[in-house]
């Protein structure tokens, strides 16, 4: 069983990025696009990101651009992609499931 701090192989990562087609490897990051209708529903979302955040104790990198929010998971301590950015993927997919959360 691989470690949650170890980067994952190419292949787990192909494979993930077919498990969830809307998540995409940029820069070395797993990386997703949420659009909301006002910024003031942007910041809404993040906070409800950063309640699942908190609980998971992984924190996603967050970008915001007026109404347009990007995640993106990389575990900063392995110097790669993990099992717990995946994991903390399939959490933030579950919980919003469009790209227009």
């Amino acid at each position: 069983m691989q470690s949650s701090q170890q980067k994952l192989s190419e292949q787990q990562l192909r494979d993930l990025l077919i498990e969830l087609p809307e998540w995409a490897l940029e820069d070395g990051k797993l990386v997703r696009d949420w659009t909301l209708p006002s910024f003031v529903d942007a910041i809404a979302f993040v906070n409800r990101v950063a309640q699942i955040a908190e609980e998971a104790q992984h924190h996603p990198d967050i970008d915001i651009r007026y109404n347009l929010v990007q995640l993106a998971l990389v575990s900063h301590d392995a110097g790669g992609i993990t099992g717990r950015d995946a994991r903390m993927a399939r959490r933030l997919s579950a919980a919003f499931p469009t790209s227009s959360a």
